[in-house]
């Protein structure tokens, strides 16, 4: 691979080759972006309504106790 781009200018090898990536794998690359945000967004909504519930749990039970304390 190196002996084939030994003759080549510069911006073959930096432009021209990442560009025909691009154009090629474009979708492909922008299908697996996507996937990754919106998973992560899930996760972020995932782990925001499980600390939520964690906390509305630990509020209602800590109250509870204190009123039968009386």
């Amino acid at each position: 691979m190196r002996e084939i781009f030994a003759g080549m200018p510069w911006w073959v090898k930096w432009v021209a080759v990442p560009a025909i990536a691009l154009v090629v794998f474009g979708g492909l690359i922008a299908s697996v972006v996507g996937f990754v945000i919106g998973l992560l967004f899930k996760l972020l909504v995932f782990v925001a309504l499980v600390g939520g519930l964690i906390y509305v749990v630990r509020k209602f039970t800590s109250s509870s106790s204190s009123r039968s304390d009386w």
